[in-house]
């Protein structure tokens, strides 16, 4: 914890917890980020947020309440961030692509126990309909993506977005997770996560006709 911390928990604490719920939040990612999603308590929120055991029940029903918020604003923050990567698709729809990649590693890499709540909880959609709807956005985000990538294919060449947009999630988390830190598998490939998502799409694009055996645009 950084020597700034424990005073920015003190002015938290004066402001009678108008944000209650952020700062729990807060809490929670760090706690998660020591231990995993499943490594914490209500009771050691509350307590590292500087408030009673019974203030988050302010906000949160129970434990799993509160991860779900954390996955909730996670998604938010990724959703945001995988926008503003792909740009609208320019200065080209290739090179938004990949600029889309760097930013879904970069959030796993920088955002830990946001990116653990996300992916490494099983939260009933049906019990949570606010995460999954979050959850829908940023992929709804790189379904858009793959649509215009492949708008300039033949009918029966295109494949369908829905399906080209797990192949291309599955790649993406499957190197984020390999590289994430302290994991062994990362230090057995000379490259960084960003130069191994880079080649495993590059042929991925290839097999569909997006790209040459060169790797350079077909337009």
């Amino acid at each position: 914890m950084s020597p700034s911390r424990p005073r920015q928990w003190r002015r938290r604490r004066g402001y009678h917890h108008g944000n209650l719920r952020e700062v729990l939040i807060e809490a929670a990612r760090q706690l998660i980020e020591k231990r995993g999603p499943e490594g914490f308590t209500l009771t050691e929120a509350a307590r590292l947020a500087g408030v009673s055991v019974a203030a988050p029940y302010r906000h949160f029903k129970d434990r799993e309440a509160l991860l779900a918020a954390v996955a909730h604003t996670g998604f938010d923050r990724f959703a945001d961030q995988l926008e503003e990567a792909w740009a609208g698709g320019e200065p080209s729809a290739i090179a938004a692509f990949e600029a889309m990649g760097r930013a879904y590693l970069q959030f796993a890499r920088e955002e830990p126990a946001s990116y653990a709540a996300m992916f490494e909880t099983e939260l009933p959609a049906a019990l949570h309909p606010e995460l999954a709807a979050a959850s829908d956005r940023a992929f709804d985000i790189l379904e858009r993506a793959c649509e215009r990538l492949c708008q300039g294919l033949p009918d029966e060449m295109r494949p369908p977005k829905a399906l080209m947009s797990m192949h291309v999630w599955a790649l993406t988390h499957g190197i984020a997770t390999l590289f994430a830190k302290g994991k062994p598998t990362s230090g057995k490939v000379p490259l960084s996560a960003e130069e191994v998502l880079e080649t495993g799409s590059l042929i991925y694009l290839i097999g569909l006709g997006l790209l040459p055996q060169s790797g350079a645009p077909t337009k």
